[in-house]
């Protein structure tokens, strides 16, 4: 008997830490604070819970700055038809997203303009 109280117990706590992991938009990031940033993409995580793209800006005095890119989960982006081979290192994009709360650099990212011009979603609309 004991053993069985003691196992769910275990399994209550372990479940419920996914529920902690994951966070509230509004709690994290300002809606009414989009940015366009354009540099070169300097890492992607195909991760879940979400994919991030990493991207280096450029400020007007040549100082570079790396914004962390919070997107979708990489299964719901590959149904969309964002694929993980669709920027890569290196390549240079435009990104919007809403700014951190906490004026960190990220943001939660919404639309990809790739060098060719093609728009793809990254993240939700605020």
């Amino acid at each position: 008997m004991k053993a069985k109280v003691l196992i769910a117990g275990v399994a209550a706590v372990l479940a419920a830490i996914p529920l902690a992991a994951h966070h509230s938009f509004a709690a994290e990031y300002d809606a009414s604070a989009l940015i366009t940033l354009n540099g070169v993409v300097s890492k992607v995580e195909w991760t879940n819970p979400h994919a991030y793209i990493y991207i280096d800006v450029k400020d007007e005095s040549g100082k570079v700055t790396t914004w962390g890119m919070e997107g979708y989960p990489p299964n719901t982006l590959t149904r969309t038809g964002f694929t993980r081979h669709i920027v890569k290192e290196g390549d240079t994009i435009t990104i919007t997203g809403y700014k951190a709360r906490d004026n960190a650099t990220r943001a939660a990212a919404r639309e990809v303009t790739t060098a060719d011009g093609k728009k793809y979603n990254f993240g939700p609309a605020a």
